[in-house]
């Protein structure tokens, strides 16, 4: 690899050996070649805290054995003394996955086994194969709670030796695009600043037989991982600023498989890589939508690259990538699974007129892929009773409205298509029309490439080419954008979508390579068969991680050439789901939320196991239930329901729920079915005939409302006492009689401002025109600010803004219209202090 190529740097700590003596730990790690070597001290005489030395020194092979050698005679029972050894090798490890704390004192999770999966650029991609969990504290000092057996069964089942990636050399959580070009941007600043760290900080080959011409070494950039992605994160920022970067190995989940493709005797490796995002994580009906900031359940990105395997070099080699997205719709629904029905109804929890939930996704979307966002709604548009269709009637509401703020060149882009009714058609096929919709994502978005355009393209132009998208740069070309595909699971048929628009982008990475003459691929040819392998794979891989099964339908049920024998399969697949989604998903989520720091143990607060739903977990801008039990501040005369707008009938005033046997194992198994939101108002049961797709589109009559609860009253005396009592509850909890009639100062000043308000309603409505006109405009001009008069008690003023903040905001109106200002020397010279304290 030739002086001053980007690439990510390569880990020092690849092979560790892990010492031990009563009073200390001594992790020692080597580098691949065992020339260079750390050493991290950690305390075991503190029973909870953690204590970690680590004096930054790269030591020699000889320099560590001497300094092993002290340790283990200063360690042993008497001087001398032959006979036992003071310093006994524990472990041998491959990486660090991070600490962990419960009730007791902290453990720390090294990885035992691991195996190469991958290969991109001659960067290792490797599989966690087994792990070892050690208890850092001796004996001596411990201090033992009863708990903590069980909070370390919930950690431990979160099976680290499924699909869970690392590399050393190459960072997982970004894609290719980004390692590849933005790393490479800083790179020529750094090149004409010599600095005295650079050597230590990037010449990390010394010793390893590779030269560095000139004592340049090869360069490359250390990055900050995409937290989004990255599922030990928890687990290593207590030691993030204590311990150099070399320790710290990031790993992802999700999946990671690679085929070898030989055209016409040139090799060709396709690499498929899927990260889920450890942001409201869970299993299928205990995670649905979105959370408070945005974060969907079953959210994935899926990147598959191309790479010409004769040259294995990212500097000269030919790589290609395309990546797409696949989430839950960004709403907040739910599904009650309480009634154990194999399709319970869906339910919006919250409404949300301004889109805010789905602003703050599609806004994460855009930061992280540009424009076009383009959505593929894969759920059904027409049923007999409304199931589905409630997901796609709010989120079209949601694009329409978040529409109107964006430029129209950046507007989001939604594709709705009912995929299950086209199966059911005889005269129609699937694939053919995923084949079109995929065609027009793919121009639109474009791809990553990172060399100009081949020959191919001129010798054997094709007219698809020079309507392609994204972005052309000198160096190759660029996606922008990107697909985001979600049906309900976005399991099933989001998979199969994923694999036509995958198949459709494949064609375009081996024609710009030079490998095929056209754009297009058959379905019956190598190149397909072992993409849709991969695909297979894959999708099985995130089932079995989110709805407990494999795949039910697959490319061949949709192509219909699936065997006979395939239905049974199908049907067994369609009861595992069922079951673990039933009886397994529960413990699945506790072990998920404790696996990422959602919820941490703390002496003196409730157990995971004594709270009623983890929502108030996953959504931090609401009351923290975490705190405090929720039997501990509800009324003494209220039952198992602590809502205050709950109907109650009069007999259940009286009940207590503390010291209650029968209400406690109510509570547990309510937990236990319940979904992860609080739990929706009872309604008609949705009859499996939902799944009927036939071609009317007539709503049924007398339809319950998703959000009414139907209440049923005797008589007025009962009526009566029901109402005393929802009085009395409303008392109890917020300290208001809604019995009093408000004071008549206060209906005067009410009756008052709602006549001043309706004299100002038309001056109102023209200053809104006129404000919407000037925000058009880019210039923010607020023409009237209150909706009362000058001799209103409350005399309000426009706020004032100085001239600095005018211009700053119109040089960003301008910048947005592609109007740059030039850059002055007070800029170049903060970005270079910038570059000095981010990069060296």
């Amino acid at each position: 690899m030739p002086a001053g190529a980007a690439s990510p740097i390569i880990r020092c700590v690849q092979k560790l050996v892990l010492y031990e003596t009563r009073a200390r730990y001594f992790l020692v790690g080597s580098n691949h070649a065992e020339t260079k070597y750390r050493v991290l001290k950690i305390d075991r005489t503190e029973p909870t805290d953690l204590v970690i030395i680590d004096d930054k020194h790269v030591y020699t092979q000889q320099e560590v054995r001497e300094l092993l050698g002290r340790l283990d005679l200063g360690n042993r029972t008497k001087i001398g003394q032959k006979g036992s050894s003071g310093l006994s090798r524990a472990v041998s490890a491959f990486g660090v996955v991070g600490f962990v704390r419960f009730l007791e004192g902290y453990y720390i999770v090294l990885i035992t086994k691991r195996r190469k999966m991958a290969d991109i650029g001659g960067h290792a991609i490797y599989k966690i194969e087994d792990t070892n969990m050690i208890y850092i504290p001796n004996d001596s000092v411990r201090v033992t709670h009863p708990d903590e057996a069980r909070y370390l069964r919930i950690f431990q089942n979160v099976d680290l030796s499924s699909n869970f990636y690392f590399s050393y050399s190459y960072d997982l959580s970004h894609s290719l695009q980004y390692n590849l070009t933005i790393l490479r941007m800083p790179l020529e600043i750094l090149k004409t600043e010599t600095t005295p760290t650079r050597q230590e900080s990037f010449d990390i080959f010394e010793d390893e037989g590779l030269t560095t011409q000139g004592g340049s070494g090869v360069f490359g950039i250390c990055s900050e991982p995409y937290k989004k992605y990255v599922w030990n994160g928890q687990l290593l920022d207590i030691v993030k600023n204590t311990v150099h970067h070399d320790w710290l190995l990031y790993v992802i989940h999700g999946f990671c498989g690679q085929s070898k493709l030989l055209i016409y005797g040139r090799p060709v490796y396709v690499t498929l890589i899927a990260r889920r995002s450890s942001k409201f994580a869970g299993t299928r009906f205990l995670k649905r939508g979105a959370n408070s900031e945005g974060d969907v359940a079953n959210e994935v990105e899926t990147e598959q690259i191309l790479c010409d395997a004769s040259v294995m070099s990212f500097s000269a080699g030919s790589y290609s990538s395309y990546v797409q997205v696949r989430g839950s719709v960004p709403l907040y629904w739910s599904q009650d699974i309480s009634t154990m029905m194999p399709k319970p109804p869906i339910t919006l929890d919250q409404a949300d007129p301004f889109a805010h939930i789905a602003a703050l996704h599609f806004d994460q979307m855009l930061q992280r892929f540009g424009s076009p966002i383009i959505i593929l709604n894969l759920v059904k548009e027409r049923e007999k009773r409304k199931h589905e269709r409630i997901l796609s009637e709010e989120l079209v509401g949601a694009v329409t409205y978040l529409n109107q703020f964006l430029p129209p060149e950046h507007a989001i882009v939604y594709i709705p298509w009912d995929m299950a009714k086209y199966t059911k058609s005889k005269l129609c096929n699937v694939l053919d029309r995923l084949n079109v919709i995929a065609e027009s994502v793919v121009k639109k978005t474009g791809f990553f490439v990172n060399r100009p355009d081949s020959y191919c393209s001129i010798l054997r132009p094709d007219e698809k080419w020079n309507e392609l998208g994204g972005f052309v740069v000198p160096t190759g070309r660029l996606q922008t954008g990107v697909l985001r595909t979600n049906c309900v699971d976005c399991l099933d048929r989001t998979n199969t979508a994923q694999f036509m628009v995958g198949k459709c982008a494949l064609a375009y990475q081996l024609y710009s390579l030079g490998l095929i003459d056209k754009p297009n691929l058959q379905f019956d040819t190598d190149a397909v068969r072992l993409f849709e392998e991969l695909y297979e794979d894959h999708g099985d891989t995130l089932s079995l991680q989110y709805g407990g099964s494999q795949l039910v339908h697959r490319v061949k049920t949709y192509r219909k050439i699936a065997p006979w024998t395939q239905h049974s399969k199908d049907i067994m697949q369609t009861l595992s789901r069922y079951y673990s989604n039933a009886f397994s998903d529960a413990d699945r989520q506790d072990s998920i939320n404790v696996f990422l720091g959602v919820f941490q143990p703390a002496e003196g607060k409730p157990h995971l196991w004594e709270l009623p739903t983890d929502f108030y977990l996953h959504h931090k801008n609401t009351m923290s239930l975490s705190q405090t039990r929720r039997r501990d501040f509800m009324p003494k005369n209220v039952g198992i329901d602590p809502s205050p707008f709950t109907v109650r009938k009069p007999d259940e005033t009286g009940k207590s729920v503390v010291g209650n046997k029968s209400n406690r194992e109510e509570t547990v198994l309510q937990r236990k079915t319940a979904a992860s939101a609080p739990p929706p108002p009872s309604e008609e049961a949705v009859s499996s005939s939902s799944e009927d797709d036939s071609g009317t589109d007539k709503e049924d009559e007398g339809a319950v409302s998703q959000r009414s609860t139907p209440v049923k009253i005797a008589d007025t005396g009962d009526n009566i006492k029901i109402t005393e009592n929802i009085v009395q509850s409303m008392k109890d909890i917020y300290g208001i009689n809604l019995s009093d009639v408000p004071s008549e100062d206060d209906l005067t000043i009410y009756t008052r401002f709602v006549q001043l308000g309706q004299n100002q309603h038309k001056q109102d409505k023209s200053s809104q025109q006129l404000c919407s006109k000037h925000h058009l405009d880019g210039v923010i001009n607020i023409i009237h600010i209150s909706s009362f008069s000058q001799d209103n008690i409350y005399e309000v003023q426009p706020p004032k803004v100085d001239k600095k903040s005018i211009d700053i905001f119109h040089a960003h109106i301008q910048a947005g219209r592609g109007i740059m200002q030039p850059l002055v020397k007070e800029d170049i010279l903060m970005y270079r202090e910038y570059i000095r304290n981010r990069y060296m």
